[in-house]
């Protein structure tokens, strides 16, 4: 019995250390995917306006009311944040609930407008239905143009001094926060933080 006893203690602590052993590794592979991946931001497009530049200066027309001028210095001293939507594009639309809860929890350093072109009446529908109407809604497709707009939705993040903060597709809160979090420290875009992490890693080992 004694025997039988030992045997099956030993057994059990078998097991015990493979499972421990077996959850280390796991943990060690989900640290490895997740510095694979950094941080999910906004994917940059190329074309257009260029992070870092100042960008052209536009006097539209809003059609919530009033004239809005975007880039240059802002008088206010507050960034501005190009939303370019349409009324066709779904995922646009389920973002707007995130980027209004965004504008009001930045109200203080950044303005929202929204940006578009085409069909003013769809553009006003969407306006009425989305209850948009406390922010500037511009259509120009010139805006979109200058700041290589050739997907749906993008954003572009203007500093309060008119210089392209960050400019990505924004498919969810993460990517639109990732926009602040550039503007922040200085990174672009994803494709910059992956690239300065690269050169970062070549250095080292080169170091060694």
């Amino acid at each position: 019995m004694n025997g039988m006893f030992l045997a099956a203690f030993a057994l059990q602590w078998v097991v015990i250390v493979a499972m421990g052993l077996l959850m280390l590794g796991l943990f060690r592979q989900v640290g490895m995917l997740h510095e694979r991946l950094g941080p999910v931001g906004a994917l940059t497009l190329s074309g257009g306006s260029k992070v870092g530049e100042v960008a052209p200066s536009f006097d539209l027309p809003s059609l919530t009311g009033g004239e809005v001028r975007i880039g240059g210095v802002a008088a206010d001293g507050r960034s501005t944040l190009l939303f370019f939507v349409s009324p066709t594009c779904p995922m646009c639309k389920s973002m707007l609930p995130v980027l209004l809860s965004i504008a009001r929890e930045n109200a203080d350093t950044t303005r929202l407008v929204f940006a578009s072109d085409g069909d003013e009446p769809a553009q006003m529908k969407m306006i009425v239905q989305q209850k948009l109407a406390d922010h500037p809604f511009v259509l120009s497709t010139d805006l979109g143009r200058t700041h290589g707009v050739g997907k749906l939705p993008y954003a572009v993040l203007l500093g309060a001094d008119g210089t392209v903060a960050s400019k990505g597709l924004v498919n969810n809160r993460e990517h639109v926060e990732s926009l602040f979090e550039a503007q922040r420290t200085g990174i672009a875009s994803i494709q910059e933080y992956a690239a300065r992490r690269d050169a970062q890693r070549v250095h080292t080992g080169a170091a060694k």
